[in-house]
Formats: C-alpha cells, structure tokens, sequence
C-alpha cells in the first residue's frame, strides 16, 4: 500500500503553505466540496494543472461564508487570482429534491454534513473576496457556472436569471472542462500581459461595457427581451446548443441591462496526449488527511473506478453533459488507463475489484466520425437521434481491448460497468459488418464478464413521442435488449438483473403516457426503483421546453406537468404495484377514459 507524506496535498491552510516554505500563493482556489485530490474533482484538476505550470497553490475546500470571513482571508491575496469552483455539482441540485425539498445531507461533504455549502457559492463566495480584495481577479469556474454562462431558467426561483456575470462579480468565467483556458491564461500572465486586457481566450466568457460585433458572431436577444417573450428566448437556446456542438463555433454576445456577455467559442476536444497529461498528474487519488476517520460519499462511489473519456453524443434533452464536455470523444490512451488502474490497486482498502470502467456513457471510448470533415460541418447536438449517423466509427474492439488488458493484470479480480451502456449503439445494424461483430461481441462481454449483479440502463420512458422530445430511441430497443441480456444470463448461469431507469413529468409527458408506461413496464415484470421526476437544470432542451413551453428547433407548443399535484399524478404510475396507490390511480384512469388500463394494471 502506497503511504504519501501531508505535503503530497495541495496546502489548505496557513501551516500548510508555511511548512512549504512559500513566502507566496500564485493562486488560490475556493471550492464548495471537501477537498478529494482526485481527477474526478474539478478543483483538485485545476490545482494540479497549475501546480504542473509551477505554480504555487493552495485550496480553501468549503470555507465558511457567515461571520468574518476569516477562511476567506486565511492565506491573504494570491499573486495571480483567485478561482471559485461551486463544487462537482449544480448547488441547487445539490440542496433541493426535485420537489424543492431540502436535503438533509451532501455527498461531497465528510459525513454527508449539511450546510457546508451557501446556495449559488459562484455568487457568494465571489462578492465575499470582492469585498475584501477588490484588486485580486477572480476565475469562475465548474459546472454550476458553466451552465449559467447565458440567460437560464432557474428552477428553484422559478424565474429566468441573467448569465452568472450579472449576479457574480467574478472577471472571467471559464466554461467546460477547464484545463487548456486555464492553461493559456497562466501562461499569458507569466509572459507579462495584464489580466484584464485578456479577452480572447477560448471557452471563456467575460461582461463588456461595450463589445464590438465581429463578423461570424452571434447576437442573441437581449436577456430584456427573453423576460418579455419565451419564445425569444426558445430561439436563443437554438443557437446556445448548436454553438456548444460544433467544432468551429461562433462567438456568442448577449446584452444584459447596458453590458454585454461575451462568450468566447470552445477549445477543439483535447487530444489523447493532452487527456493523458491531465489524469497523469500526481494525485494521490485521496482526500485530504484533514477528513481523517470521516466518510465523503462521492468520493467513496469513485475511488475504485477509472474514466477512460470525455464528451457524449447521445445529446438527451434532459442531459448537462454535452452542454458542459460537449459531444466530441477525448479517450485516454492504454497507457495511461492501465497507469491509473496500477494506482487504484495500491490504494487502502483495494481488494481486486474496479467499480468501474467507464465514462459519460459507458461505450463511447474511441469513437469518432469516419470523414472528420462532415464532423466539422455538423451542428447535430446528438451522433445518435433520431437515427444513428453513418458517419459514426462506432467501433466497441478499442474498448474491448482496454477491458482484456485490464482484467489480465494480476491484481485485479473483476472490473465492472458502472457507466450507464447506451444499448442503442450495440443493437444497431451498421452497413459495416465488422462493426456489428464488435457490437455484438461487447454485448456478451459487458453482460457476461462485467455486470455486479446489477446493470443500469436508461430507457427513460416507454412512449414514442415522450421519447422523442426526450431525444432518446424507441422502447421497442430496450425490449430486444432485456431478451439478449436474459439469454446471455441464462447461458452463463447467472442470476443478474438489468436495472432500468425512467423519468415522470418531461416535457412532452402526460398522465396516460404515465399509465401506458406502467402497463408495459409491468408486462416485463419490473417493478421500478431508479425513478425520478424531471428537475429543470439551467442549458438543457428539455428545461427551455419546461420554461418556454416552446420546442426551441420546431417552436411548436409543448404540454408540461408543472405543478406539484400534475407531477406527482404521474409519478404515482411507477408504483402501481403498491397497495396504497391502487384507489388513487385506478380513479385517476376512470376520469382519464382509460377503463381498458385498469384491468391491465390490476387484473389477474
């Protein structure tokens, strides 16, 4: 087992950075969750990017925002800037159930402790080191921000708010996955520019008092116009995820009151060469010896599993992921997996088994377009709806490879899945045989040789026109996918289940949707566990379909459940099989027209 000496941390504390011998930080991060130095945490890749540029810095995990300030004031001033990370997650989603209920506890704080967090920390935490070092610039970054980079609903308000940059006195943001902008930035400073005459950085957003139209940019509508007319802002929301697709974007300006946003187009997807640099930094795959004797949940979900890319092109409505790592694959390279997979198996508590071998979506690694020229056209959000692009290279044989090499190391017993697997991509027919031989081989494999007892797949809805605003495929596919992984289950003589997961209350969804949904469901003998309502979350299709009542690319009218009894009617269909949900649905069926479904339900 490998042991490591306190200073293999980035320093939390004066003492900290004082047994460095640092006379100075260059940086120093705040971030909403405890710290975890591991390529799964946003704030621990930051600090060892700019750690490996030379940098000297120091991280304030979940600093207390009541009282004095003292944990914002502890270190002092940063010779370059401060950064602020929310944390892994959206703090909103964090705090609140989908029904706007408070959660009693948080994955990303030692012992679940609630509280540790404000509500919006960009914010918060922002106006706290404005406050008391108006000189020191600001980065804002992780995901909560990124999402907010425009005019988006906010669920938890109710009400549309401007790009973060209005509410946050942060100077630059840095959408996406941030190590190449965070990369050119140091470099810029270091090389003597001001910080405040940098504005060409790609996949940034800065607030202008008066921004030039360049040719090629885009002008949405003003952030006035989208509070008077949702249709504006259905048509902005158009432009905001093709741009966010595509491999040569536009720039985006948005007016808020008298400034304007400017967003910067992303970076190209990182190469292999630079994803190996980013995971190969010296984590310790740990968290902080400060959290000694506690438990840190999403850290303890993790620890034994290994992401091998980046990116998703499934481009689902309801999804943040390609709005944030867009749709384009990064993978890591053999090397470099198989590196961090020799890592895990010196850590504490490793007793041969990898939780997971995945990513995003579970079997993307690798794939990419056949003709990178037709890619570069594309402004699709999905490779994969509504039907599968020809020029998808979906081969499954790299992956494949990655899962021998793998399991063929000597301390390793099993490695799972724990990645959702989009079943559509194995059951497709391809004119290219190869590729249908490799999707076939990876489905025996995958059910075969990687499923713990459990294998989560993701229908989210079993009606044809809920999954099409969904942007997800027939349900016809995962009934001929449950018949192989049944027969595979039954060659092998295992006793595995498939865990599907469904969502009430999309966009598009109604009631007898609901109950068509529990009637076939219950035809294949599931009775469902991994369900949820739908939570509007800001730069997603299926929250701009939720606030606007508008399909942003056809603007035709969409139904949406938005109150709380219209929600809950629906989801009440998932549970048919309780005894104490019978009256009400079987009432609910009666007053729909729909006599012919209670018998289906509850009839012998």
């Amino acid at each position: 087992m490998k042991t490591f000496k306190p200073d293999a941390w980035l320093p939390t504390t004066k003492k900290e950075v004082e047994l460095r011998g640092w006379d100075y930080v260059d940086v120093i991060l705040f971030s909403g969750d405890a710290y975890v130095d591991h390529p799964s945490f946003g704030a621990a890749v930051i600090g060892r990017i700019l750690e490996a540029e030379g940098l000297r810095v120091a991280i304030v995990p979940q600093p207390d925002w009541r009282g004095d300030y003292r944990d914002f004031r502890k270190l002092g001033a940063p010779r370059l800037f401060f950064g602020v990370s929310a944390g892994a997650m959206d703090s909103m989603i964090n705090h609140y159930t989908a029904n706007k209920r408070l959660r009693s506890d948080d994955a990303y704080t030692p012992d679940r402790r609630a509280g540790m967090r404000p509500d919006y920390p960009s914010i918060v935490y922002t106006k706290i080191l404005k406050e008391l070092y108006p000189d020191i610039p600001v980065v804002l970054g992780s995901i909560e921000a990124s999402l907010r980079r425009l005019t988006h609903y906010d669920y938890w308000q109710d009400k549309l708010r401007p790009g973060i940059l209005a509410d946050s006195p942060a100077d630059l943001l840095i959408y996406g996955m941030g190590e190449k902008p965070i990369r050119e930035l140091v470099r810029r400073l270091q090389a003597g520019e001001s910080f405040h005459s940098i504005k060409d950085i790609r996949q940034t957003v800065y607030l202008s008092d008066k921004a030039e139209l360049q040719p090629g940019d885009i002008e949405l509508y003003s952030h006035e116009e989208c509070l008077r007319d949702k249709l504006k802002q259905a048509k902005n929301f158009k432009h905001i995820e093709e741009e966010s697709n595509k491999y040569n974007a536009s720039r985006i300006l948005q007016a808020v009151g008298k400034k304007t946003i400017v967003v910067n187009p992303p970076f190209p997807p990182m190469t292999e060469e630079e994803l190996d640099a980013s995971f190969d930094l010296p984590y310790t795959r740990l968290p902080h010896p400060k959290y000694k004797g506690k438990i840190i949940p999403a850290f303890e979900m993790i620890k034994f599993s290994v992401n091998v890319h980046r990116g998703c092109f499934g481009g689902c409505a309801f999804c943040t992921i390609s709005a944030h790592q867009g749709k384009f694959i990064s993978s890591r390279s053999k090397e470099s997996i198989l590196k961090e997979v020799k890592a895990i198996t010196e850590m504490p508590g490793f007793k041969g088994y990898l939780s997971d071998l995945g990513g995003p979506s579970a079997n993307m690694y690798r794939m990419k377009g056949k003709d990178e020229k037709i890619c570069s056209q594309c402004k699709k959000p999905s490779c994969i709806f509504p039907v599968v692009c020809k020029n998808l290279n979906a081969d499954h044989t790299p992956l494949l490879e990655i899962y021998k090499a793998v399991d063929s190391l000597p301390e390793i017993k099993r490695s799972f899945i724990g990645s959702g697997v989009r079943y559509d991509l194995l059951l497709h027919r391809y004119t290219d045989e190869d590729l249908n031989r490799s999707a076939q081989t990876y489905t025996e494999e995958l059910i075969a040789r990687h499923v713990s007892g459990r294998l989560k797949v993701a229908p989210e809805h079993t009606q044809d026109e809920v999954l099409k605003q969904m942007r997800k495929p027939s349900f016809q596919l995962f009934g001929q996918f449950k018949k192989i992984f049944d027969k595979v289950n039954q060659r092998q003589g295992l006793k595995q289940q498939l865990i599907p997961y469904f969502i009430s209350s999309h966009p598009g969804c109604t009631e007898t949707d609901m109950a068509e949904l529990a009637v076939l469901t219950k035809g294949l003998h599931f009775q469902l566990e991994q369900v949820q309502d739908f939570t509007p979350t800001p730069m997603t299709l299926a929250t701009e379909m939720y606030y606007t009542g508008y399909h942003p690319y056809t603007l035709e009218k969409i139904f949406t459940a938005r109150s709380k009894e219209q929600k809950l009617a629906q989801r009440q269909f998932f549970f048919w099989y309780k005894p104490e949900f019978r009256r009400q649905i079987t009432q609910a069926l009666q007053k729909l027209g729909r006599k012919d479904l209670i018998n289906k339900l509850f009839g012998r």
